[in-house]
């Protein structure tokens, strides 16, 4: 029997937030977005997932406004909304913690305020300047490990190297 996508009865934001982003893959989906991931063949490509789940996923996020889907030049592109941009504290916060409780080798992933090039904590607040940092204003440096094990595609490669987050990827 499969289990349920919500959580009838409880009504608190949490159950509500889980009912939207709690599904398998659907994190993954929404860091990829943050790091310039745009098109369905790349969230594909690097996260190595059956393309009728990214498919399900992708039309979730869209139906619930995370992300929104744009035509580009004969194929779609996905982009994080304002409100998707809102998920920057949960998917860093998130990050850190993996960091820190479940590291899998390697140096951690950094960002950086570009502004001054400071480190941001594991809330978003720059150590230089003491500012919480929206994701338009952050470097990522990426870890020297990839983030899967298949690092031979094109998108895998494109996510090793530094880049402004939001920034569509330059997978060239």
């Amino acid at each position: 029997m499969a289990l349920p996508k919500d959580y009838s009865g409880l009504g608190c934001s949490l159950s509500r937030s889980l009912e939207v982003l709690g599904e398998r893959w659907t994190l993954l989906i929404i860091r990829d977005a943050f790091h310039g991931v745009r098109r369905f063949s790349d969230f594909a490509q690097h996260l190595s997932m059956s393309r009728a789940v990214l498919s399900d996923r992708l039309a979730g996020l869209v139906e619930h406004g995370v992300l929104v889907k744009k035509p580009a030049g004969g194929y779609a592109e996905y982009e994080l909304t304002a409100k998707g941009k809102e998920l920057w504290p949960v998917v860093l916060g998130l990050t850190h913690w993996g960091d820190k409780h479940y590291a899998s080798g390697g140096a951690p992933e950094v960002f950086e305020h570009t502004e001054d090039d400071g480190r941001l904590d594991g809330v978003g607040v720059c150590e230089s300047c003491g500012h919480q940092v929206d994701a338009e204003e952050v470097r990522a440096t990426p870890r020297r490990i990839d983030f899967r094990s298949n690092s031979e595609n094109a998108i895998s490669k494109a996510l090793t190297r530094r880049h402004r987050l939001l920034q569509p990827l330059k997978n060239g």
